[in-house]
């Protein structure tokens, strides 16, 4: 799955007009970065929730067919946070109504990790009998010195201990954590994180590579003069 609802504020003007994850940097929409690193590594069908101008990702980006797989779109009149967005495309994340463990991103971040890496965790997190979850963590940026959460040398992720990092936006969700949770109700992931790392069901690994949370207009700019060797 991948994030797209967000309204973007701090990227205004740009987003009046267009979607945040449908901002080009290197050529290309931020999001389309992301669906090809997903294709290559693998995953044959990926949903997409929007709400901001949503109709511009159904006539940009299509079917997904033209980078080998199906994308799926769940709709939302107003946002629903990450949670609620989860919440609400669980029939399209689902097939015939099963649980399954599936990777989610944020449609506005640009990184090189390669997902491949997750396929084998999921598999793993499948077969546990509680829900799980597990997050890739990258080193503290400057705006955000202070970290998320703490990860261990055995993948343990806390809350409290150190050495603490951020997290990259980039996870392993389990189904059966939001079957609870009405459609159209709004609500973020955090109290999640936080019940189930409490309760010692949360994996992490870091992500040392490139990694940028795109938040700004200039954070765009600089970013596309990167990616095309200027």
């Amino acid at each position: 799955m991948i994030f797209a609802a967000g309204r973007g504020e701090r990227m205004r003007p740009l987003t009046d007009s267009c979607p945040k994850p449908l901002l080009k940097v290197g050529g290309k929409p931020l999001i389309v970065w992301q669906i090809e690193r997903l294709a290559a590594a693998g995953f044959k069908t990926i949903v997409i929730n929007h709400a901001w101008l949503g109709q511009m990702f159904q006539s940009k980006l299509g079917d997904g067919s033209r980078w080998r797989v199906q994308l799926r779109y769940s709709a939302e009149t107003h946002a629903l946070e990450t949670a609620g967005g989860i919440a609400q495309a669980l029939p399209l994340l689902e097939e015939h109504g099963e649980a399954t463990v599936f990777a989610a991103v944020s449609g506005d971040v640009f990184c090189e990790f390669d997902y491949a890496r997750l396929h084998e965790r999921a598999a793993k997190m499948a077969l546990q009998d509680e829900p799980a979850m597990h997050l890739v963590m990258v080193p503290n940026p400057p705006f955000h010195s202070i970290g998320d959460f703490a990860l261990d040398q055995q993948g343990m992720l806390s809350l409290d201990d150190s050495p603490r990092f951020t997290f990259g936006n980039i996870g392993l969700y389990d189904t059966r954590m939001f079957r609870d949770l009405a459609p159209a109700t709004r609500r973020a992931l955090t109290p999640y994180y936080r019940e189930t790392i409490a309760a010692g069901r949360a994996t992490g690994e870091l992500f040392e590579g490139r990694w940028e949370n795109v938040g700004t207009p200039k954070q765009l700019e600089e970013l596309d003069q990167v990616l095309r060797g200027k």
